[in-house]
């Protein structure tokens, strides 16, 4: 099972280079190749003339490579080399043919340990860089939300499919708008891990950018299918997916005052009202097709309104959540679940949710999987509350 880490209330998979760089014992773990020197050597000495147990000796640097650094590995190996010589000595000198090929076969192999511990740990340095670089430029394109914007308090979960990575397909972002209100938006590019990025970067742009622009929702699904249609078969992938791509998404438009709300679907899974424990499945009545595949030049957007209470909350997911199998083959229900779990905050019900998929599943999903809970807060728990400062 692939470990995820789970920070910021964004879930993720943890780079394999990562866990080793971090996870390794450390200088203070040369005590163990230490002890066998010592042990090694003083069974040797004790053994009789026809027992050599001297080439045991190469295990102590092999292990301290495998544990620390070149240099606790080459202090390792010199004092492996010495014991290798006072052992040589006690057994009749260094002049013997046998004992000088014990001391020779045990520097060279030492040597070969310590030059491989030094190319290995410069290729993780230099692989934890460019990790470093491409997580961020990975974060600047898929900005966590903050955790409170205007009257709304947000939680998040993202599962990307591919390791080494923070994000794939799957896309969300929130924009405020000058109305006031907040403007919304889930999907899921079609395809899944590092080659969906540049897709989803497409969507992504167009909302920041329109979310401020456009007065109505319907103009700016209009204006997100327009440059979907523009831009998309220039970032995608057709060389080695060469079928159809499009961008399921869900938008919605929530003002801050009033408990009404809009949204249009774009060929994507319905959003769960949850409203006292008890969850709804908004479903379009005017749904529209995926961004990316609406050909008509005359199709409007038409948007649905729906009741947004204080205390409610709601819940975007993309279909990676949904389609998550057990392995009996039945798939997660998520509206089952938000429905009985005990969770009274976003960040709670996200957390309670992951855990409950994973317990579903019996591993990480194998595809990309994004989870977005959003409650209108009550306007004596805003009053109480810090100000929004925009940060996650």
């Amino acid at each position: 099972m692939r470990e995820r880490g789970y920070t910021g209330g964004m879930s993720v998979r943890r780079a394999s280079v990562d866990r080793f760089l971090a996870g390794r014992p450390g200088r203070g773990a040369v005590v163990i190749p230490l002890a066998l020197i010592v042990a090694i050597t003083v069974a040797d000495l004790r053994s009789p003339q026809d027992i050599h147990l001297g080439p045991f000796l190469v295990v102590a640097p092999a292990l301290t490579a495998s544990l620390a650094g070149p240099r606790p590995t080459a202090l390792v190996g010199a004092l492996a080399v010495a014991a290798q010589l006072c052992i040589s000595v006690f057994h009749g000198g260094l002049t013997t043919a046998n004992h000088m090929a014990q001391v020779v076969a045990l520097i060279v192999l030492s040597v070969l340990v310590v030059f491989v511990c030094h190319v290995r740990e410069r290729r993780g340095r230099e692989l934890s860089r460019a990790r470093s670089v491409a997580e961020t430029a990975q974060l600047a394109l898929l900005r966590p939300p903050p955790r409170r914007i205007g009257p709304l308090r947000v939680a998040w979960m993202y599962l990307a499919a591919e390791d080494e990575t923070r994000i794939g397909g799957d896309l969300f972002a929130l924009a405020r708008t000058d109305r006031p209100g907040t403007r919304v938006i889930i999907g899921d590019v079609r395809g899944k891990g590092l080659a969906a990025i540049g897709e989803a970067s497409v969507v992504l742009g167009a909302f920041r950018e329109g979310a401020h622009r456009y007065p109505t929702l319907s103009g700016l699904a209009a204006a997100l299918e327009e440059s979907v249609a523009r831009n998309l078969e220039e970032v995608a992938d057709t060389e080695h997916d060469p079928g159809e791509h499009f961008v399921t998404a869900l938008l919605l438009d929530i003002p801050d005052h009033g408990s009404q709300a809009e949204l249009i679907s774009c060929g994507h899974p319905p959003p769960l009202l949850r409203h006292d424990h008890h969850v709804t499945a908004l479903h379009a009545r005017h749904p529209a097709p995926p961004l990316g595949m609406d050909q008509s030049p005359d199709s409007r957007h038409r948007t649905d309104p729906f009741t947004f209470e204080p205390g409610d909350m709601l819940l975007l997911y993309t279909d990676g959540v949904v389609e998550a199998r057990s392995p009996s083959g039945a798939f997660y229900p998520l509206g089952e679940s938000a429905a009985v779990l005990r969770a009274s905050t976003p960040e709670g019900l996200v957390r309670e949710i992951h855990r409950d998929l994973i317990d579903h599943v019996g591993q990480e999903p194998a595809d990309d999987a994004a989870l977005l809970v959003i409650e209108r807060c009550a306007a004596h728990r805003l009053q109480r509350s810090h100000p929004t400062d925009g940060t996650p």
